[in-house]
């Protein structure tokens, strides 16, 4: 298992790396489409590194421990970069939308001040969620034996150890994660109702080719990255179980 996640969590750092070397290298890359690209695999990147090195560790040592305010980063860098991630998705949707259904507007819709815009409110957005969460979570009581039943210091994981009443903030989490999917889904779903329209209007079948893989892997993304999403986050407390939580996270 350690050798497994050694070689993706590998891939993953040379991919991204490389991915955002090659954006910033190539003079032919500093288009909008590329800008929000390189975002992207920043995203990735730090998404993963928040959680993998420490889990790997824990593969290897006898006492698998981690401090109490080193949890608290840790689920703050995960928490950050995953809302992060779901905007950032839809900011694509939107201009992939813009790039095949009003291409002549393009440069004008899809300017450096709106690209900068369709970026930098998502950081500061899920920062200051994230935020609110981390220090509701770690300001509840814990009982010991403090055994995280998941891979990483995660939300739902830290509350199943609490001694306190967490309805409350078990509420928040529902709302919380229910409002940031359906926002940034509801972007993207419509962004692709359009541009299904768009594609199905388009004659050449070398046109509709074209159109298809412009977004094809952006749609396996998104479905893979909800899904787990709302499998882990959007289940009925009777229906809910960590350890199929544990499964859904490796993806």
């Amino acid at each position: 298992m350690l050798c497994g996640f050694s070689v993706i969590y590998l891939v993953t750092v040379l991919g991204n790396l490389g991915l955002i070397s090659l954006i910033r290298m190539d003079a032919q890359l500093q288009t909008p489409t590329y800008y929000f690209l390189s975002h992207l695999a920043f995203v990735d990147l730090c998404y993963s590194s928040a959680i993998t090195p420490k889990m790997m560790v824990n593969f290897v040592v006898e006492h698998n421990m981690i401090s109490f305010h080193a949890c608290a980063m840790q689920l703050c860098c995960f928490l950050t970069f995953m809302i992060m991630e779901c905007f950032l998705l839809a900011s694509m949707a939107y201009d992939r939308y813009v790039a095949i259904c009003r291409p002549l507007h393009y440069s004008t819709l899809i300017s450096k001040r709106v690209c900068i815009q369709l970026v930098a409110v998502p950081y500061v957005y899920s920062f200051l969620v994230t935020l609110f969460h981390t220090i509701i979570t770690f300001h509840l009581t814990y009982c010991g034996p403090n055994a995280i039943n998941h891979f990483y210091c995660d939300d739902l994981p830290l509350l199943a150890l609490s001694c306190s009443d967490t309805h409350v903030r078990e509420v928040l989490i529902f709302a919380f994660a229910g409002f940031d999917m359906i926002c940034s889904s509801s972007i993207v779903l419509t962004s692709y109702t359009f541009i299904t329209a768009a594609i199905l209007k388009i004659h050449s079948t070398q046109g509709r080719h074209k159109a298809i893989s412009t977004c094809g892997s952006h749609v396996v993304a998104v479905i893979v990255f909800y899904g787990m999403l709302i499998f882990m986050y959007l289940q009925p407390r009777s229906s809910h179980s960590l350890d199929t939580d544990n499964m859904a996270s490796v993806f």
